[in-house]
């Protein structure tokens, strides 16, 4: 129901600020190159840790990053880069993103939270506001690339991103399982429907080496993010290997990238990253 106005005054002053709103949006865009969002169609398919990931692979090969969670619900991304504390005001009365290092920076609900315990109970209107606020009354700068962290599915907050950031891409996450592949599909329609070019698709969790034989195995099948690709006439960007160190370093705060500079892991981010940097 539409709000009624006490004045024509009011109604005046609600236009002016979401005016104010709107233009402080197009500021903050037009500083920023790039904007990708990562979705997938599901939930358990490592998506956030794709996110922090590809900002991290783009922000070691010397680009200016801008990581944004909009997982209102189950913000992430400050946990897997162990971001602590409140997001602070600058002169200019914006919000400086929390950096991570010299090139990567990142904004999250949860840096504006007291405690990272407290349940976020929003609808709609109240997420696409606070959306919209991440971009326009945050401190971003001049950025290469803004990586976009979306929740599962096709829901508030990927729409909100479509309707705000007209030429951002979209980076679908999936595992290879076939209950994935079936997600991947509704979230490749989603894009159609509101318009949002699909960079490509990204096959994570792919395949497990056994530390002690290692034997490669299939823990979620093999191949299934490719087929659905090339099925559906989207770039495949590459698959991702299953290792036990992401997790471990994800609940640490720290980066695998960092620590296992040689892994297979690292190396697939860094390939992503360079279609990435040589697509565009």
């Amino acid at each position: 129901m539409a709000k009624i106005y006490e004045s024509v005054e009011e109604a005046q002053n609600q236009n002016k600020s979401q005016s104010d709103q709107d233009a402080s949006v197009n500021a903050s865009l037009e500083q920023i190159k790039h904007k990708f969002l990562v979705m997938s169609g599901k939930g358990g398919v490592g998506k956030t840790s794709v996110s922090v990931n590809l900002a991290i692979a783009l922000a070691q090969k010397g680009f200016k990053v801008g990581l944004m969670d909009v997982d209102i619900h189950g913000p992430d991304v400050p946990r897997m880069l162990g971001l602590e504390g409140i997001l602070s005001l600058n002169k200019n009365q914006k919000l400086n993103p929390k950096r991570f290092s010299e090139n990567l920076s990142a904004v999250s609900i949860e840096s504006l939270m007291h405690s990272r315990d407290d349940a976020i109970i929003w609808r709609g209107p109240m997420k696409y506001s606070a959306i919209k606020q991440f971009i326009g009354e945050v401190e971003w700068g001049m950025l290469d690339y803004l990586i976009i962290d979306s929740p599962p599915g096709t829901g508030d907050e990927p729409i909100t991103v479509a309707q705000t950031i007209a030429d951002a891409k979209t980076i679908i996450v999936t595992t290879p399982q076939e209950v994935s592949l079936a997600d991947v599909r509704k979230s490749i329609n989603f894009c159609k429907i509101v318009k949002m070019e699909i960079f490509g698709l990204i096959e994570n969790m792919s395949l497990f080496a056994c530390p002690h034989c290692s034997e490669t195995i299939d823990l979620f099948g093999s191949g299934g993010g490719e087929k659905t690709a090339n099925e559906t006439g989207i770039a495949f960007l590459g698959r991702i290997p299953f290792d036990p160190k992401m997790v471990s370093c994800g609940d640490a705060g720290t980066s695998f990238q960092d620590l296992y500079r040689e892994s297979p892991v690292t190396k697939a981010f860094a390939d992503i990253a360079d279609i990435m940097a040589s697509s565009i």
